[in-house]
């Protein structure tokens, strides 16, 4: 069977992660989080006191990306690959609150959109590919053969997130997640360097109505349409 690129972008909490796994998981395809890579550093920044609600020092987190090493690994027990920072496993660490609300300010400096790009590039090369962030059909893989764009309500999507904070015994309040959500959306929109836009070709997915199982569906009847396609 021909392989393909997958590209996944959409807002936060939209679900992007979930289906990209479930298609990964079904077709055999190497899986990639890239916001799980934006993450990484910004947890980075703030274990190194780069960034907190009163300063962000951009320039020290320049000079310090070639220390920053990112990496996944396949956890068999769970079922999905988990992100490991300088050999450390963060995957708990990333998924905060806390790292959602300084996330996209540290996504939105080009020095750290350049060397991620690159390595996530250098990961789709050989196609057999589902990724997911904000990019990915816009600069990533302008090119995939299939491009898609999550959406959903700033209310529905806060409510999930809030729902798997709490489930994970996160001590949070609704009301900060949905800010949360609203503030990503703009910042992750309005910056500079590779702003969230729909990609021309990309087919709009709105999910707020939509279980998991039909989501899946859905693209999954996508995905084999555009295989056919290409063979």
């Amino acid at each position: 069977m021909t392989k393909i690129t997958i590209a996944i972008d959409g807002f936060s909490s939209t679900g992007k992660s979930t289906v990209a796994k479930q298609l990964a998981k079904y077709l055999g395809y190497v899986y990639v989080d890239t916001g799980a890579m934006y993450r990484a550093v910004t947890y980075y920044a703030m274990q190194k006191g780069l960034i907190n609600k009163e300063d962000f020092n951009k320039e020290a987190l320049i000079y310090q990306l070639p220390n920053i090493e990112i990496s996944f690994k396949f956890n068999r027990y769970k079922g999905f690959a988990e992100v490991y920072l300088n050999g450390e496993n963060i995957e708990k660490n990333i998924r905060t609150l806390e790292v959602s609300n300084f996330v996209s300010q540290v996504a939105a400096i080009t020095e750290v959109r350049q060397k991620l790009v690159e390595q996530q590039q250098k990961m789709g090369q050989s196609k057999g590919v589902v990724m997911d962030g904000r990019d990915i059909g816009t600069v990533v893989f302008p090119n995939a053969e299939l491009k898609l764009f999550m959406t959903a309500s700033s209310e529905t999507r806060a409510k999930r997130r809030f729902n798997e904070l709490i489930e994970r015994g996160d001590d949070v309040i609704y009301e900060d997640v949905l800010k949360n959500v609203i503030t990503r959306d703009y910042m992750d929109s309005t910056r500079d360097d590779s702003p969230l836009k729909k990609a021309k070709e990309a087919i709009e997915i709105d999910n707020s109505e939509m279980s998991l199982e039909d989501q899946f569906n859905k693209i999954l009847q996508l995905v084999m349409i555009t295989i056919e396609d290409y063979e």
